[in-house]
Protein backbone atom coordinates (compact mmCIF):
# COMPACT_ATOMS: atom_id res chain seq x y z
CA UNK A 1 0.00 0.00 0.00
CA UNK A 2 1.50 3.20 -1.00
CA UNK A 3 2.03 5.78 1.95
CA UNK A 4 0.30 9.06 1.97
CA UNK A 5 2.06 11.96 3.06
CA UNK A 6 1.34 15.91 3.64
CA UNK A 7 3.08 18.63 1.65
CA UNK A 8 3.86 22.00 0.25
CA UNK A 9 4.18 23.08 -3.16
CA UNK A 10 7.46 24.87 -3.60
CA UNK A 11 7.43 24.99 -7.37
CA UNK A 12 4.39 24.45 -10.05
CA UNK A 13 4.67 23.52 -13.77
CA UNK A 14 1.78 22.62 -16.28
CA UNK A 15 1.54 18.85 -15.53
CA UNK A 16 3.86 18.53 -12.45
CA UNK A 17 5.17 20.13 -9.07
CA UNK A 18 7.76 19.87 -6.16
CA UNK A 19 6.81 18.87 -2.91
CA UNK A 20 8.64 19.48 -0.01
CA UNK A 21 7.97 17.59 3.05
CA UNK A 22 9.62 16.39 6.24
CA UNK A 23 12.37 17.94 4.39
CA UNK A 24 12.62 16.51 1.51
CA UNK A 25 11.90 17.05 -1.94
CA UNK A 26 9.43 15.10 -3.80
CA UNK A 27 9.16 15.13 -8.02
CA UNK A 28 5.35 14.91 -8.21
CA UNK A 29 2.57 14.14 -11.15
CA UNK A 30 -0.83 15.44 -10.77
CA UNK A 31 -3.74 13.53 -10.65
CA UNK A 32 -6.64 14.66 -12.77
CA UNK A 33 -7.34 17.75 -12.86
CA UNK A 34 -6.42 19.52 -9.03
CA UNK A 35 -6.38 23.14 -9.46
CA UNK A 36 -2.56 23.70 -7.63
CA UNK A 37 -0.75 26.48 -7.16
CA UNK A 38 2.39 27.43 -5.57
CA UNK A 39 1.89 27.68 -1.50
CA UNK A 40 -0.89 24.76 -1.80
CA UNK A 41 -1.25 21.80 0.53
CA UNK A 42 -1.50 18.97 -0.65
CA UNK A 43 -2.33 14.87 -0.31
CA UNK A 44 0.24 12.49 -2.28
CA UNK A 45 1.18 9.24 -2.69
CA UNK A 46 4.95 8.37 -2.61
CA UNK A 47 5.54 5.92 -5.90
CA UNK A 48 8.01 3.20 -5.84
CA UNK A 49 10.98 5.15 -7.09
CA UNK A 50 14.03 3.66 -6.32
CA UNK A 51 14.56 6.56 -3.56
CA UNK A 52 14.60 9.01 -6.04
CA UNK A 53 11.71 11.06 -3.98
CA UNK A 54 8.80 10.91 -6.64
CA UNK A 55 5.27 10.99 -5.74
CA UNK A 56 1.44 11.56 -7.41
CA UNK A 57 -0.65 14.42 -5.67
CA UNK A 58 -3.89 12.69 -5.22
CA UNK A 59 -5.79 15.90 -3.21
CA UNK A 60 -5.31 19.53 -2.55
CA UNK A 61 -6.16 20.75 0.85
CA UNK A 62 -8.66 23.53 1.97
CA UNK A 63 -6.61 26.64 1.19
CA UNK A 64 -6.61 29.60 4.00
CA UNK A 65 -5.93 32.12 1.39
CA UNK A 66 -5.52 32.75 -2.13
CA UNK A 67 -4.25 35.57 -4.66
CA UNK A 68 -6.03 35.21 -7.37
CA UNK A 69 -5.12 37.47 -10.85
CA UNK A 70 -7.75 38.32 -13.72
CA UNK A 71 -7.65 39.21 -17.50
CA UNK A 72 -10.15 39.48 -19.72
CA UNK A 73 -12.29 38.42 -17.02
CA UNK A 74 -11.05 35.40 -16.10
CA UNK A 75 -9.73 34.75 -12.63
CA UNK A 76 -7.13 32.69 -12.09
CA UNK A 77 -5.31 31.69 -8.98
CA UNK A 78 -1.56 32.30 -8.53
CA UNK A 79 -0.52 31.54 -5.30
CA UNK A 80 -2.13 30.18 -1.97
CA UNK A 81 -1.23 30.42 1.85
CA UNK A 82 -0.06 33.63 1.35
CA UNK A 83 -0.15 35.82 4.99
CA UNK A 84 1.74 38.82 3.62
CA UNK A 85 2.37 40.76 0.67
CA UNK A 86 5.36 42.92 0.36
CA UNK A 87 5.00 46.09 -1.42
CA UNK A 88 8.64 47.50 -3.06
CA UNK A 89 8.67 51.45 -3.45
CA UNK A 90 11.59 52.91 -4.60
CA UNK A 91 12.22 56.28 -6.56
CA UNK A 92 13.95 55.07 -9.46
CA UNK A 93 12.70 53.36 -11.08
CA UNK A 94 9.57 55.56 -9.22
CA UNK A 95 6.90 53.85 -7.85
CA UNK A 96 3.51 55.65 -7.98
CA UNK A 97 0.43 55.43 -5.27
CA UNK A 98 -1.61 54.17 -7.22
CA UNK A 99 0.33 50.77 -7.45
CA UNK A 100 0.45 51.31 -3.63
CA UNK A 101 -2.74 51.11 -2.95
CA UNK A 102 -3.95 48.77 -6.11
CA UNK A 103 -2.23 45.97 -4.22
CA UNK A 104 -3.52 47.00 -0.40
CA UNK A 105 -6.85 46.60 -1.85
CA UNK A 106 -5.36 43.27 -4.06
CA UNK A 107 -4.32 42.25 -0.51
CA UNK A 108 -7.26 43.40 2.07
CA UNK A 109 -9.94 41.23 -0.56
CA UNK A 110 -7.82 38.25 -0.36
CA UNK A 111 -7.81 38.42 3.27
CA UNK A 112 -3.51 38.84 3.03
CA UNK A 113 -1.69 41.73 5.22
CA UNK A 114 0.30 44.02 3.52
CA UNK A 115 3.23 46.09 4.07
CA UNK A 116 5.27 48.67 2.14
CA UNK A 117 9.47 48.20 1.51
CA UNK A 118 11.04 51.00 0.57
CA UNK A 119 14.16 49.75 -0.64
CA UNK A 120 17.04 51.50 -2.33
CA UNK A 121 17.54 54.00 0.87
CA UNK A 122 21.09 54.27 -0.13
CA UNK A 123 20.24 56.01 -2.71
CA UNK A 124 17.59 59.12 -1.78
CA UNK A 125 18.02 61.58 1.25
CA UNK A 126 16.91 60.60 4.35
CA UNK A 127 13.60 62.09 4.66
CA UNK A 128 13.53 61.02 0.75
CA UNK A 129 10.02 58.59 1.67
CA UNK A 130 8.96 60.57 4.75
CA UNK A 131 5.70 61.59 3.14
CA UNK A 132 4.94 58.59 1.97
CA UNK A 133 5.64 56.39 4.53
CA UNK A 134 3.59 58.99 6.80
CA UNK A 135 0.40 58.49 4.69
CA UNK A 136 0.44 54.39 5.14
CA UNK A 137 1.58 54.07 8.26
CA UNK A 138 -1.39 56.65 9.32
CA UNK A 139 -3.92 53.69 7.88
CA UNK A 140 -1.84 51.13 9.75
CA UNK A 141 0.13 49.66 7.25
CA UNK A 142 3.54 48.50 8.26
CA UNK A 143 6.60 50.04 6.53
CA UNK A 144 10.14 49.14 6.11
CA UNK A 145 13.07 51.12 4.85
CA UNK A 146 15.98 49.47 3.51
CA UNK A 147 18.74 48.74 0.92
CA UNK A 148 18.45 45.32 -0.41
CA UNK A 149 22.03 45.74 -2.26
CA UNK A 150 23.88 46.74 1.06
CA UNK A 151 21.91 44.53 3.34
CA UNK A 152 20.95 47.91 5.33
CA UNK A 153 17.76 46.89 7.67
CA UNK A 154 17.34 43.77 6.34
CA UNK A 155 17.37 41.99 9.84
CA UNK A 156 14.56 43.87 11.28
CA UNK A 157 12.56 43.07 7.98
CA UNK A 158 13.58 39.04 8.32
CA UNK A 159 12.03 39.69 11.80
CA UNK A 160 8.88 40.61 11.09
CA UNK A 161 8.62 37.80 8.24
CA UNK A 162 9.75 35.14 10.20
CA UNK A 163 6.71 32.49 10.87
CA UNK A 164 5.10 33.92 7.74
CA UNK A 165 4.34 33.19 3.96
CA UNK A 166 4.84 36.19 1.85
CA UNK A 167 5.17 37.13 -2.00
CA UNK A 168 7.13 40.24 -2.78
CA UNK A 169 5.68 42.96 -5.67
CA UNK A 170 6.94 45.88 -7.30
CA UNK A 171 8.15 47.41 -10.72
CA UNK A 172 10.48 45.98 -12.46
CA UNK A 173 13.83 47.37 -11.49
CA UNK A 174 12.42 48.05 -7.50
CA UNK A 175 15.02 45.37 -6.62
CA UNK A 176 12.50 42.30 -5.72
CA UNK A 177 15.26 39.56 -6.80
CA UNK A 178 18.03 41.26 -4.96
CA UNK A 179 15.78 41.39 -1.67
CA UNK A 180 14.73 37.88 -2.30
CA UNK A 181 19.00 36.74 -2.29
CA UNK A 182 19.47 38.95 0.50
CA UNK A 183 16.54 37.22 3.03
CA UNK A 184 17.13 33.52 1.91
CA UNK A 185 20.49 33.91 0.34
CA UNK A 186 18.97 31.62 -2.83
CA UNK A 187 19.34 33.40 -6.11
CA UNK A 188 16.11 33.10 -8.35
CA UNK A 189 16.84 31.64 -12.20
CA UNK A 190 15.21 30.54 -14.83
CA UNK A 191 14.50 27.21 -15.65
CA UNK A 192 14.84 25.39 -19.05
CA UNK A 193 11.81 23.05 -19.88
CA UNK A 194 11.32 21.05 -22.64
CA UNK A 195 8.38 20.33 -25.01
CA UNK A 196 7.73 18.98 -28.51
CA UNK A 197 8.89 22.21 -30.44
CA UNK A 198 12.50 22.02 -28.31
CA UNK A 199 13.82 23.71 -25.15
CA UNK A 200 12.78 27.15 -24.01
CA UNK A 201 13.72 28.93 -20.77
CA UNK A 202 10.71 30.37 -18.76
CA UNK A 203 10.33 31.32 -15.45
CA UNK A 204 8.65 29.66 -12.50
CA UNK A 205 6.93 30.27 -9.34
CA UNK A 206 8.80 29.12 -6.46
CA UNK A 207 8.72 28.81 -2.70
CA UNK A 208 11.73 29.31 -0.88
CA UNK A 209 12.16 28.51 2.67
CA UNK A 210 15.10 29.83 5.00
CA UNK A 211 14.94 30.64 8.74
CA UNK A 212 11.52 30.21 9.14
CA UNK A 213 10.65 32.62 6.34
CA UNK A 214 8.86 31.89 3.26
CA UNK A 215 8.97 33.74 0.28
CA UNK A 216 7.38 33.31 -3.04
CA UNK A 217 8.66 34.46 -6.07
CA UNK A 218 6.25 34.25 -9.12
CA UNK A 219 5.95 35.98 -12.84
CA UNK A 220 2.24 35.86 -12.40
CA UNK A 221 2.13 38.90 -9.91
CA UNK A 222 3.58 41.44 -12.81
CA UNK A 223 0.61 41.32 -15.37
CA UNK A 224 -2.05 40.70 -12.16
CA UNK A 225 -5.72 42.56 -12.98
CA UNK A 226 -7.81 43.41 -10.14
CA UNK A 227 -11.23 42.91 -12.98
CA UNK A 228 -12.63 40.34 -10.66
CA UNK A 229 -12.78 43.13 -7.75
CA UNK A 230 -15.99 44.80 -8.14
CA UNK A 231 -16.55 48.75 -6.02
CA UNK A 232 -17.71 47.11 -2.69
CA UNK A 233 -14.40 44.95 -3.05
CA UNK A 234 -11.98 47.97 -4.23
CA UNK A 235 -13.12 49.89 -0.89
CA UNK A 236 -12.55 47.47 1.51
CA UNK A 237 -8.88 48.42 0.58
CA UNK A 238 -9.47 51.85 1.18
CA UNK A 239 -10.36 51.74 5.17
CA UNK A 240 -10.53 55.84 6.01
CA UNK A 241 -12.85 55.88 2.81
CA UNK A 242 -14.80 52.43 3.66
CA UNK A 243 -15.53 53.86 7.24
CA UNK A 244 -17.13 56.81 6.26
CA UNK A 245 -19.00 55.77 3.44
CA UNK A 246 -21.28 54.38 6.05
CA UNK A 247 -22.25 57.97 7.11
CA UNK A 248 -23.15 58.97 3.18
CA UNK A 249 -26.73 59.94 2.98
CA UNK A 250 -27.45 57.70 0.31
CA UNK A 251 -26.86 53.68 0.08
CA UNK A 252 -25.96 53.63 -3.36
CA UNK A 253 -23.65 56.95 -2.95
CA UNK A 254 -20.74 57.00 -5.97
CA UNK A 255 -18.66 59.06 -3.42
CA UNK A 256 -17.97 62.04 -6.09
CA UNK A 257 -20.58 64.89 -6.48
CA UNK A 258 -23.26 63.51 -4.42
CA UNK A 259 -25.13 65.42 -2.28
CA UNK A 260 -24.62 64.26 1.32
CA UNK A 261 -21.31 62.44 0.37
CA UNK A 262 -19.34 62.28 3.22
CA UNK A 263 -16.32 60.63 1.90
CA UNK A 264 -16.63 64.11 -0.33
CA UNK A 265 -16.35 65.69 3.12
CA UNK A 266 -14.02 63.83 4.28
CA UNK A 267 -11.21 64.88 1.39
CA UNK A 268 -12.59 68.40 1.67
CA UNK A 269 -12.34 68.30 5.34
CA UNK A 270 -8.61 67.03 5.37
CA UNK A 271 -9.84 63.42 7.08
CA UNK A 272 -8.92 61.65 3.45
CA UNK A 273 -5.55 61.97 1.74
CA UNK A 274 -6.64 63.47 -1.98
CA UNK A 275 -3.96 60.99 -3.63
CA UNK A 276 -5.91 57.86 -1.61
CA UNK A 277 -9.61 59.29 -2.54
CA UNK A 278 -8.29 59.75 -6.00
CA UNK A 279 -6.79 56.28 -6.92
CA UNK A 280 -9.93 54.39 -5.14
CA UNK A 281 -12.00 56.61 -7.51
CA UNK A 282 -9.72 55.75 -10.46
CA UNK A 283 -9.81 51.87 -9.12
CA UNK A 284 -13.38 51.51 -9.33
CA UNK A 285 -14.10 53.90 -12.51
CA UNK A 286 -11.67 51.17 -14.30
CA UNK A 287 -13.31 48.06 -13.06
CA UNK A 288 -16.94 49.25 -13.49
CA UNK A 289 -16.59 50.64 -17.07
Amino acid sequence: MLKVQTGQIIEFYSNSCSVVSDGKNYKCKILGRINLVVGDLVKFERVNDGGKYQGIVTKRNDRLTVLHKSKENIKKPIAANISNIGILVTKNPKTNLEFIDKWIAISINASIEPFIVFNKIDAVADNEFLNTKNLYEAIEVPTFSISAKFRTNIESLKKYLANKTTILVGNSGSGKSTLTTAITGKEILSRELSNNQGVHTTSVSTLYNSDNIKLIDSPGVRDIGIEHLVQADIISGFSEINNLAANCAYPKCAHKNDEGCAVMNGVQNGDIEESRYNNFIFLSQDNNA
